[in-house]
């Protein structure tokens, strides 16, 4: 018989989805109720592509009007993504943001160029997507997070995906349900076995295409990839980080670059008690992507696009023994007694579906996004911080002037 299971699984609410969307996400779900957006992309690399190719599931939304870059091999490349045949090309990006024809524009230029690149969209009136981390340093967030507060009528989102991923806002409201009791440890990794590097047809282009390698340009492993969840941790708990201590080095790849290939974060948030573990390597790829909520009821382990709960034995023991059979339930219990965290829209699309969705929202309704100027600022204050304590060995203080509000 699996009546206990069952009845754990029934006061837990993980028998059914229990999610419930907040009017955003629901919003960004449904049909559009305006027009298209003319959009712009500005920055054709990777992930200015990406986000092209996500824009082909949302055409009831956005046309795509523009196209920037400076190398012209990648604004070849980008005119040959689907629904581009519209765009016009551009090498200068002031003179796309003169065209008065278009409404809004994508930024997933190099980070160092983020601030000047959003701040002068905003001046020409554009609605900004701005890709994350949203600036290279603290300075930069405060003057964006001025001119943004200056002008209400415009949208500057920041490419922090995950606050729009169903699975990931399941995650944040769980932790509200109390599932997990009091967290205490976050422990977060995004490894890989690989230099990061990318081919460059010749070497006066290593600076512009390995950007990030070069710390004039790049915030490195931090920026690039670890404040996604240190902006999720931000999100889920309404916290920010107290205290960051830091450390890293060129461990492998001693091929000129300046930006670590290995570094480590801790992070103290004294208001919650938690601590949180943040670290990436080039040098590994075992654990890849690892995300662990750790609690004194349960731990949650995420990846990108799944979740498992993990109930401690007390947390069981107040619901019923678990027998071990997966029986009427239709949940598929692992070997850990682990509970898949489901959301009631699978299955998934890519976060960045839902994040430029809700862009659609936000600019239509003139309301402000949940990742939006100011939690960006924060992200990029903690990475700053991070960055700082990595490279000059100290221990960086979170300052009361950096509560973005």
């Amino acid at each position: 018989m699996d009546f206990p299971r069952r009845d754990f699984l029934k006061k837990t609410g993980l028998l059914t989805s229990s999610l419930l969307l907040d009017s955003g996400l629901m919003n960004a779900i449904a049909a559009p109720a305006a027009g298209k957006l003319r959009i712009a992309v500005i920055g054709c690399g990777d992930r200015g592509t990406g986000l092209l190719k996500i824009l082909q599931d949302l055409t009831d939304k956005f046309e795509v009007a523009g196209l920037c870059d400076e190398l012209p091999f990648r604004l070849r490349d980008a005119q040959k993504i689907g629904g581009t045949n519209k765009a016009k090309a551009y090498s200068d990006y002031r003179a796309l943001l003169d065209n008065k024809a278009i409404d809004a524009v994508i930024i997933s230029v190099p980070l160092n160029m983020h601030f000047q690149v959003a701040k002068d969209a905003l001046m020409a009136g554009k609605q900004v997507y701005l890709e994350k981390t949203m600036t290279y340093n603290i300075p930069q967030a405060m003057e964006l997070v001025q001119l943004a507060q200056r002008r209400p009528n415009q949208i500057l989102q920041v490419g922090h995906q995950y606050r729009y991923s169903p699975l990931y806002y399941r995650v944040k409201e769980m932790i509200k349900q109390g599932y997990l009791g009091k967290v205490t440890q976050i422990d977060c990794r995004w490894d890989r076995n690989g230099s990061w590097r990318r081919p460059v047809p010749e070497p006066s282009l290593e600076r512009k295409i390995n950007w990030r390698m070069y710390r004039e340009y790049s915030g490195g492993l931090a920026a690039e990839l670890l404040s996604h969840q240190m902006d999720f941790i931000n999100w889920a708990f309404e916290t920010h980080a107290d205290e960051v201590f830091g450390t890293g080095g060129i461990d492998f790849y001693k091929d000129g670059r300046e930006t670590y290939d290995n570094v480590q974060v801790m992070v103290r948030y004294t208001n919650e008690g938690m601590v949180g573990n943040f670290g990436a390597t080039c040098g590994n790829a075992r654990d890849g992507y690892l995300f662990k909520l750790k609690g004194t009821k349960g731990t949650i382990s995420l990846l990108v696009d799944e979740g498992v709960y993990y109930p401690e034995k007390e947390t069981l023991k107040e619901y019923g023994t678990v027998d071990g059979v997966t029986g009427a339930t239709k949940i598929t219990w692992d070997k850990n007694g682990g509970i898949p965290i489901t959301t009631g829209v699978e299955p998934l699309k890519d976060g960045s579906w839902y994040a430029l969705s809700d862009f659609y929202r936000a600019v239509n309704e003139k309301k402000l996004p949940d990742s939006n100027v100011f939690t960006g600022a924060r992200a990029a204050c903690t990475v700053h911080l991070a960055n700082q304590a990595i490279y000059n060995h100290t221990i960086e203080k979170w300052q009361p002037e950096y509560n973005f509000t």
